[in-house]
């Protein structure tokens, strides 16, 4: 299979109720999600592990320091484009679905990301890989920039993820 550019390819879906096993959500509960790949800003989504903590472990004998991974570190946070109708409230069952779900500091939700040479628009399916996931908490969603359209950035504190996991079948 040849290589793939990542371009369109990034799937993320927000889930507002638990999902059975979250160390394996199943095709039902991401589809039935709230799909935000075409509301979040590409140029700085972050949904990413990171350097995990250091933990110096050297032993009596060793002559210098020893290092093992210790906790896990994660980068998690979207710019959310809004959407308002021509009244100018706010689209809450619409296209503002994503943002209404995370506009709220201290919301738990589930978040999850595949990244495969499926393009993000193809609906959620059994053994699809996620290369993140998990349970989330939102920070309070912040004003940016006053250029282009109306957006807000919310940063997501990392609860309990879950690295390279796979889509169970079912419901």
């Amino acid at each position: 299979m040849p290589k793939t550019l990542a371009d369109g390819k990034t799937k993320f879906t927000l889930l507002t109720t638990k999902p059975a096993d979250p160390a394996a959500p199943t095709e039902t509960e991401l589809n039935a999600g709230i799909d935000a790949s075409h509301k979040v800003l590409k140029s700085d989504f972050a949904w990413t592990n990171t350097a995990s903590e250091v933990i110096s472990e050297p032993a009596l004998d060793d002559e210098g320091n020893t290092s093992a991974p210790g906790a896990s570190n994660y980068d998690l946070g979207a710019t959310f484009w809004r959407y308002f109708l021509e009244t100018g409230a706010a689209d809450t069952a619409g296209d503002d679905a994503a943002f209404q779900a995370v506009k709220e500091k201290g919301t738990q939700l589930w978040g999850y990301a595949r990244e495969t040479s499926k393009d993000s628009g193809e609906p959620w399916a059994a053994t699809d890989e996620i290369y993140l996931g998990g349970e989330i908490m939102t920070d309070s969603a912040t004003k940016v920039d006053a250029t282009g359209y109306v957006k807000r950035r919310v940063a997501f504190m990392p609860q309990r993820m879950h690295e390279n996991i796979v889509v169970a079948s079912g419901i």
